[in-house]
């Protein structure tokens, strides 16, 4: 584990394992056939559930969504560290010195892309679309697991609104104003907030997976069918959905003109390479882009190396040996001019517990110990050694890296491996054996019985035979109840589980995001957990009037304290991620906190040609 320390804290800086391959620039003949199209071919490892900004939370539905709706801000994509620029707005906000009104000008002459429900007329991107589809968030009808978040912002009235519409058992009314969303003119947006937001930006303006404007004629005109008609301002459009199997979308038509351009650091020879290699270019260079689902690792794997595929996003663990033995990028894998990068990914995997569940949930003293006992059962290094490959670190926190809060130096009982004392906490607390058949009892004498939610693939089968072997080493039964991963999510959201295993990714630099995990009003949503204690709670919202320093990340401390005494997640690791991709793709940067990049990258089909 020290020396893949070691090897980790190279990688922090974000950098590739190959030069990047800028490729020749080809002029075409006046008399040439037409350019062949540019297609960018790779596969999800997990399915999407749909493309309504509002109702989604998996990272591959909102990979789609990024690049079909848009924000009214964006992430740099070769800034390093990140920087956040205008994408539909105009300039950056004005900003209260209270931190509690934000107003934002929008560039004028951005259009919806084509849709019938506009009547054949061009539709312009207004400030009222905004206010719209945030209070989309708010409508009891969409079940939003970002509410949370909106609610965390605390915009003026639009809470009330939610909770008039539930009160009423009527239609969410969007035709009524409220005081923290207007559109002051046909291209101003205002958000008012109860107190002071020092955060509002990255947590609400930036995201065009979420937050990107919607139309109000389209969502109307295809009732209980926005989940399978995104229509937005981005540069691309849905084509093609064949549920958990196929998506197929298309540059569109009617983007506006956009050129490449970005700041990395002076510094950053690889940011530097692709801005001379790009700058100018206009947005998007590929011409379709064709996403598959493919569950299990060894097809998708071979999909890759065959070149079927142009990318290959988290090498499987169970080939990173073959791809990159000693942490080198293969051989013969460079002699095929294949390119490799590799980061500590801004994410998490834990096991959840379902607070409201009678056997591990509660806070009392023997359920605590009872989740603790389990914690300290799970041998994370074994899983990194024998699932991950290696390709992982311990969690000490739900913060992840690359975010405010996270230290390397940072230890807690969250990683601990200690079986000797889970059986004593097991003991202490009652947890025993009665009847002599080697499982272990509630304290009541009653049978003691978890289950676990788990997904039907190696992976997760890998992951489920070592846990099972660990608790059973301290006298714990577990079974496992399996279906796909959507269904999975719609129960845990659901409250239907005991315990479930499940990733997340940071979609922002603020450690806040992941904290919400724990926070009582984001149960349904975030808190898959159902976690709800109102002493972090208070934590949690102070934590959202502070700007960054010194009183909040003492907050940020205490919460990862909380989080690990209570255990309602027990963190493993967080992953070392390594994408490949095939020569002919250009321009690949592996993002941080956004999904939006396959406008930044081109595919040279001559390159593909060649033997």
């Amino acid at each position: 584990m020290k020396i893949l320390r070691r090897q980790l804290c190279t990688l922090a800086a974000l950098g590739t394992l190959t030069a990047l391959s800028l490729g020749p620039i080809r002029a075409l003949a006046a008399d040439a056939p037409p350019p062949a199209a540019k297609v960018l071919r790779y596969a999800f490892q997990v399915a999407e559930t749909g493309f309504d900004p509002a109702q989604l939370s998996d990272i591959y539905s909102r990979t789609i969504t990024a690049h079909i709706f848009e924000a009214l801000y964006q992430y740099d994509h070769l800034a390093r560290p990140v920087r956040l620029k205008p994408l539909t707005a105009a300039a950056m906000p004005e900003v209260s010195e209270d931190f509690r009104t934000w107003t934002i000008k929008l560039k004028p002459g951005i259009f919806f892309a084509d849709d019938p429900a506009f009547g054949g007329k061009k539709r312009e991107l207004v400030a009222e679309d905004y206010v719209y589809s945030f209070k989309r968030f708010a409508d009891p009808a969409f079940k939003s697991p970002a509410w949370a978040t909106m609610e965390d912002a605390g915009i003026l009235g639009l809470k009330a609104l939610r909770e008039q519409a539930l009160k009423s058992k009527q239609a969410f009314d969007y035709d009524s104003p409220i005081e923290g969303l207007r559109a002051l003119d046909r291209h101003t947006l205002q958000i008012r907030v109860q107190q002071g937001r020092p955060h509002l930006l990255q947590a609400l303006l930036t995201g065009s997976d979420l937050y990107g404007a919607v139309a109000r004629e389209v969502i109307e005109a295809y009732p209980g069918k926005s989940m399978e008609h995104p229509v937005g301002t981005g540069p691309f459009v849905l084509k093609e959905w064949r549920r958990s199997s196929r998506m197929v979308l298309e540059r569109n038509p009617s983007y506006r003109e956009r050129f490449y351009d970005a700041e990395p650091a002076a510094d950053d020879a690889e940011g530097q390479a692709l801005l001379a290699r790009f700058k100018g270019r206009r947005l998007p260079m590929l011409d379709r882009v064709e996403i598959s689902v493919i569950e299990e690792a060894q097809p998708r794997w071979l999909s890759f190396l065959n070149g079927e595929k142009d990318y290959l996003e988290r090498v499987p663990a169970e080939f990173i040996s073959q791809a990159l033995p000693n942490g080198q990028l293969a051989p013969g894998l460079a002699r095929r001019g294949i390119q490799a990068q590799r980061i500590v990914g801004p994410e998490s995997t834990m096991t959840v517990f379902n607070m409201e569940d009678p056997v591990v949930g509660g806070y009392t003293a023997e359920k605590v110990a009872l989740r603790r006992a389990i914690g300290l059962a799970i041998d994370v290094d074994r899983e990194i050694r024998l699932v991950r490959r290696g390709q992982a670190i311990p969690a000490q926190s739900p913060v992840v890296p690359h975010t405010t809060g996270y230290a390397p130096q940072f230890k807690s009982s969250m990683s601990d491996f200690d079986p000797a004392r889970a059986k004593a906490l097991l003991e202490l607390y009652g947890y025993v054996d009665r009847d002599g058949d080697g499982w272990r009892e509630l304290p009541d004498g009653s049978p003691l019985t978890l289950t676990r939610h788990t997904q039907p693939e190696s992976a997760s089968r890998q992951l489920d035979e070592i846990l099972q072997k660990n608790l059973k080493a301290v006298g714990l039964r577990i079974e496992f109840k399996t279906a796909k991963w959507p269904e999975n999510l719609k129960s845990v959201r659901g409250g239907k589980f005991q315990i479930w295993g499940v990733a997340s990714s940071a979609d922002k630099p603020d450690a806040q995001a992941a904290l919400q995990r724990l926070y009582g009003p984001a149960t349904g949503g975030q808190n898959l957990s159902r976690f709800k204690l109102p002493a972090f709670d208070r934590l949690y919202e102070r934590m959202q009037t502070l700007p960054d320093g010194p009183e909040r990340l003492a907050l940020i401390e205490e919460a990862k304290r909380i989080a690990a005494v209570y255990l309602p997640y027990r963190n493993h690791v967080h992953r070392l991620i390594t994408d490949v991709n095939q020569p002919w793709l250009i321009g690949y940067r592996r993002a941080l906190f956004w999904q939006d990049w396959w406008q930044y990258v081109d595919v040279d089909p001559t390159l593909k040609a060649q033997p």
